[in-house]
């Protein structure tokens, strides 16, 4: 079955902070990496074409569908997950913003969704109503209506600008 699958490498990344080294294939997706060998369930897989958007992480800052990278592709990168974005065993201020704002409800696009707006807040910490929307508009979800979800970003802005003063 492995031969099927391309041939084995020894890939090593940062993932949420901590070396990693595995033995993998050039076919395996990053998406199946994290969640079947480092316990990544937050990485959920939906489309597994890119469209979605609920298996984005942060690939050296920069939101990528997980699903579509190959895992080789991350030698040497950083990879930051829903599961990193907590400090200090305290959720992040992305994640208590959802969280207070109830903005997910089954819950299946939230963590892409806030792995994004960690993203679009590193990037630009006070952003317009255009602009949350153009980012947000790369992950789908099908069930809030995207009005909490809005919501939860605008606040989760003013979180992070307030603790960083």
């Amino acid at each position: 079955m492995a031969e099927r699958l391309g041939p084995r490498f020894d890939l090593s990344f940062t993932l949420n902070g901590a070396s990693v080294s595995v033995s993998t294939t050039t076919a395996t997706a990053l998406a199946d990496l994290l969640r079947e060998r480092r316990d990544g369930r937050g990485t959920r897989l939906a489309c597994e074409r890119a469209v979605c958007g609920a298996c984005t992480v942060l690939v050296d800052d920069v939101p990528r569908a997980s699903c579509a990278v190959f895992a080789f592709e991350v030698e040497g990168s950083t990879v930051r997950t829903v599961e990193g974005m907590a400090e200090d065993g305290e959720l992040s201020p992305v994640q208590a913003a959802f969280a207070d704002n109830a903005a997910f409800q089954c819950g299946f696009c939230t963590a892409g969704m806030i792995v994004l707006t960690e993203a679009l807040l590193a990037r630009d910490p006070d952003p317009e109503e255009a602009a949350i929307r153009d980012w947000i508009s790369s992950n789908i979800c099908r069930c809030t209506g995207y009005s909490l979800i809005l919501e939860a970003v605008r606040d989760a802005a003013r979180r992070k600008r307030e603790t960083a003063e």
